[in-house]
């Protein structure tokens, strides 16, 4: 079953409410814990105001989750944050807040923000890049109240084409509100829709649903409650503007109707009560007196009467009062009984709960997009914080990198160098380091400088290495650091910002060495795309791996991706797939793909396969339309370094996708490799993956 779904209307007015209770309900089936989140909601008309529909679902499910935690952002401060591209701020408290309910639930239902007032035209596309971020299959919504067809479902083609041109997989579309004789025709419109939308449904009008309750009447218009209070639940099932006589009015009387009439018409207030009692007349449902209240002796004989219905009082005159009454918004509240249990009657009756069950309940691996995986980065690291080793304290982007990530504080962090110079580098630039969090150890005045070369002294002598070299090497910062790590006073390092690859890991592959079992250390790049994550080996270590080693290479890279939360699908790339290419290289790469399948039946694999094939769907229905992997790699396997490093690098490029790597792998203690040209979020994402992988160590 997946976690979460995404609701989201094609416009105002679309009831939602009506879905997200039939929704919560057929989930609340199946499993007990169900959290509901909405992003953006409109600011509140007075102090004391809520969310209609996050305070309708809180109170009805009792759920344990507070207001606060419901939603991200009031929609001006959406509107502001996003007005200045601030884009990422904006994803990154959405997710935080929507992580902190999944962690506490077994399901969370999402709701899309109302489209309503000024600046709405800028909540299409943000709805969609928050499904699209959150990876969550969506429900989409429209209404079909009074329009030509065309108004009708052209916004919902509209929603449509924005969530699939953001990759969202679309579950099901529901037009609600729809006049009982134009169901048939809307059918068949939802119909031509993209067959990759889901299951359709149409919902017919109902005028219980679409009626405000006086209670609603009354703080929509800010009117005073001068009888009746016990009656608010009455519906408003019409407006009457009465400015004739009572004589006329009896005859247009309407049952469930709201008389609206100035407050000095004695006439209409006393025949409408009167009317009210009658058995041959229609009952109304309450009364709005305009332009303030009543004289007191009326409101004297008012008060003495029996079972009033309720009236209500406005200072505006009558024809703005009935203006502002057909504004007037229905919705469905938690003391809304009447309305919760035909919303839900309603929602078995037509929608296809077989067809909803097979998209919604059955288990459907959401993408894993970028903004997803970093935050899942930071989750992961924080459960057991470690302290990884930075040797390169004097670059710039080492010290901003080690004060965002005191500030996110999910690892602890050491640094190399001089203290004072790098004190002094860390207040010129106006950074704020707790050096207390981070301290600084000079390699140089170090006194673990003397066991530390015994330690490598006795690793290496094998290898002709004397102590006077091991001193000498315990100088530099990259040795030092990696003996950190071996001897435990540090749980990885990350290296490489201002020094080569072969500095960073040679001191590791001398003396920490690979895993049992492994016979290459190797590396891979998460690769984050616009719309998804995914990891490319080995791009930075092996020049032209054997057979062995690419199996070898294949078999750490998908045991990392699921490390780090990503279902791996191992795609063995060459320049054919399948059977149709013969040489000596596919031969390897085939080769290869039969060892890591008797060496680990586990690993879902495809091999060899062009890369094309193993991440474009449409050509591998084409060139192998059985493969599991085809059209849905997760992990792509280069056969040499040469074609690795230049694909990785050409679509970082060209696509602007961020390369979080090398990511090492195979070593018995982490040890990472920056690029010397990283940017600043290179280096904590880095650091937050090394610390992660040091957990499999220790996860203690």
């Amino acid at each position: 079953m997946i976690r979460s779904i995404f609701i989201s209307s094609a416009e105002p007015y679309s009831g939602k409410s009506l879905v997200i209770i039939g929704v919560f309900e057929t989930i609340l089936r199946k499993t007990p814990k169900v959290a509901f989140f909405k992003p953006i909601i409109r600011e509140p008309r007075k102090p004391g105001d809520q969310d209609k529909n996050i305070e309708l679902i809180r109170s009805r499910y009792e759920l344990p989750q507070s207001y606060e935690d419901s939603f991200a952002f009031y929609r001006k401060e959406a509107q502001q944050l996003l007005g200045q591209g601030d884009y990422d701020t904006f994803i990154e408290r959405v997710l935080a807040k929507y992580k902190a309910l999944e962690e506490e639930n077994d399901f969370v239902i999402c709701e899309g923000s109302d489209y309503i007032g000024e600046g709405s035209f800028f909540e299409f596309d943000i709805n969609a890049l928050i499904a699209k971020n959150l990876g969550l299959p969506t429900l989409i919504i429209g209404q079909g109240n009074g329009r030509a067809f065309e108004e009708i479902i052209n916004p919902v083609k509209m929603a449509v084409e924005t969530f699939l041109e953001q990759d969202t997989r679309i579950i099901g579309v529901i037009i609600n509100r729809v006049q009982e004789e134009r169901v048939a025709e809307i059918k068949k419109l939802l119909n031509k829709l993209p067959a990759n939308t889901g299951f359709k449904a149409v919902i017919p009008a109902n005028a219980i649903l679409s009626s405000p309750t006086l209670a609603e009447v009354a703080d929509q218009l800010n009117a005073r409650v001068l009888f009746g209070e016990d009656k608010l639940d009455n519906l408003a099932m019409d407006f009457q503007s009465v400015a004739m006589m009572l004589s006329n009015y009896l005859k247009y009387m309407k049952e469930g109707s709201v008389a609206i009439t100035p407050a000095d018409r004695l006439d209409i207030i006393m025949g409408a009560l009167m009317a009210n009692r009658s058995q041959n007349f229609p009952h109304i449902s309450g009364m709005i007196l305009t332009g303030g209240q009543p004289d007191k002796v009326v409101m004297q004989v008012l008060a003495g009467l029996p079972d009033i219905f309720p009236v209500l009082s406005v200072d505006t005159f009558t024809f703005q009062t009935s203006l502002n009454a057909s504004r007037v918004i229905s919705t469905i509240t938690s003391g809304s009984e009447r309305k919760i249990n035909l919303a839900l009657a309603l929602f078995e009756k037509y929608i296809d709960m077989e067809a909803f069950a097979r998209e919604v309940l059955t288990d459907h691996p959401a993408v894993m997009t970028p903004k997803m995986f970093l935050y899942n980065l930071q989750k992961l690291a924080a459960r057991h914080r470690k302290r990884i080793v930075l040797p390169e304290g004097t670059d710039d982007r080492v010290l901003k990198a080690i004060e965002i990530l005191q500030k996110k504080d999910v690892v602890g962090t050491i640094v190399l160098g001089n203290p004072e110079e790098i004190k002094a580098k860390a207040g010129a630039m106006g950074l704020e380091i707790d050096f207390d969090k981070t301290p600084i150890i000079d390699p140089c005045a170090s006194k673990k400088i003397v066991p530390y070369a015994r330690t490598l002294y006795e690793l290496r002598k094998d290898k002709g290495m004397s102590l006077e070299m091991a001193t000498d090497l315990m100088h530099d910062v990259s040795y030092f650091g990696t003996m950190m790590v071996y001897k435990g006073a540090a749980d990885g390092m990350v290296s490489g910002a201002a020094h080569t690859t072969q500095h960073t890991i040679r001191p590791a592959l001398q003396f920490i060495k690979t895993k049992p079992g492994f016979k290459v250390v190797s590396s891979i790049f998460f690769m984050c795309l616009a719309d998804r994550v995914v990891a490319y080996g080995d791009c930075a270590v092996n020049p032209n791996p054997t057979a062995e080693e690419l199996a070898d290479i294949a078999i750490a890279s998908a045991d990392t991706t699921r490390q780090f939360g990503i279902e791996p699908k191992v795609a063995m790339l060459s320049y054919s797939s399948g059977d149709s290419g013969k040489g000596a290289e596919v031969e390897k790469v085939r080769k290869a793909t039969q060892l890591v399948k008797k060496l680990r039946p586990d690993i879902i694999i495809e091999g060899p396969i062009q890369y094309d094939a193993a991440v474009d769907m449409s050509v591998a229905r084409k060139k192998l339309p059985d493969s599991e992997v085809a059209g849905r790699a997760s992990v792509l396997i280069f056969p040499d370094l040469n074609t690795g490093n230049n694909t990785y690098k050409a679509v970082q490029r060209e696509t602007g996708a961020l390369a979080i790597g090398p990511i090492l792998q195979g070593l018995k203690k982490p040890v990472n490799d920056l690029s010397r040209g990283c940017l600043v979020e290179d280096i904590v994402n880095t650091v937050i993956i090394t610390a992660i992988q040091a957990q499999q160590n220790d996860p203690s």
